[in-house]
């Protein structure tokens, strides 16, 4: 059976969609995700025999079969729903013990019953992503300066959905080759190191996404302008620890095999 995953852009794309800020439906937003990765057996007439073979994991039918204007997560919904995105490993203990003690103060408590709203489960993946790089001290510091008091979202310098969507569109934009390494162009040989140049890049496109936020000061686009920097080089370090922990793994499993 094939895994339906979705790239961290398009699992932006379902949050917004579940909050209504998109003209297309979750059902729709996940037609056209399955659609762009099954072109060719769509195009031969065997659209019908690819999906049955695509696993769709429960928290993807929940989405499908909800009510969009009410619905929450759990945090086994959560859970569920952050493993469907490429290169991450949630765990229900970690998630616990981020809402529990982490980042309590920060994420606040559930928005709906035991139920955390989408925006809240945006930070979640934000928090998951920013870990590659930052401790939680960091994480704390970085939430309070972008989203202020967790219980009013309306003093959030970005909603976190939106940032989610954000940094996660900028660094496919700039993995043309999806390749899950941000492109650096214009490197020369032997004129000494380039360290600057993925720096400037990522910088650049970041202050360019801020400038359309004419509501914020300039010291508040800078804030955002940053943290949208440091969770593009922690998506990058994520797929590196992903990469380092699947090589780890097939090396000890595959000890005194024969």
């Amino acid at each position: 059976m094939e895994t339906f995953y979705l790239t961290r852009k398009e699992m932006a794309a379902l949050l917004l969609s579940l909050q209504g800020k998109t003209n297309k439906t979750p059902l729709a937003k996940l037609q056209e995700i399955w659609v762009k990765s099954h072109k060719s057996e769509i195009e031969h007439g065997k659209s019908f025999s690819a999906f049955i073979s695509t696993k769709l994991p429960p928290i993807f039918e929940k989405i499908i079969k909800s009510n969009c204007e009410h619905i929450g997560f759990s945090l086994n919904d959560i859970v569920s729903l952050g493993n469907q995105i490429e290169y991450t490993s949630f765990s229900i203990t970690s998630i616990q013990n981020w809402v529990k003690r982490d980042i309590k103060d920060k994420l606040g408590g559930p928005r709906s019953g035991k139920k955390y709203s989408i925006d809240q489960t945006a930070i979640l993946f934000l928090v998951d992503d920013l870990k590659s790089t930052l401790d939680f001290e960091a994480i704390r510091k970085l939430l309070d300066l972008i989203f202020n008091d967790p219980k009013d979202d309306t003093d959030d310098l970005i909603s976190p959905t939106m940032l989610y969507a954000a940094y996660s569109s900028i660094f496919e934009e700039l993995d043309q080759n999806n390749d899950q390494m941000l492109d650096v162009h214009g490197h020369v040989s032997g004129r000494g190191n380039h360290d600057h140049m993925l720096e400037g890049l990522i910088k650049r496109k970041a202050e360019q996404y801020v400038q359309s936020m004419p509501d914020l000061t300039n010291e508040q686009r800078e804030a955002i302008s940053n943290m949208l920097v440091i969770a593009m080089v922690s998506v990058q370090a994520a797929y590196l620890q992903s990469m380092a922990k699947r090589f780890l793994n097939a090396t000890l499993f595959l000890q005194n095999l024969t």
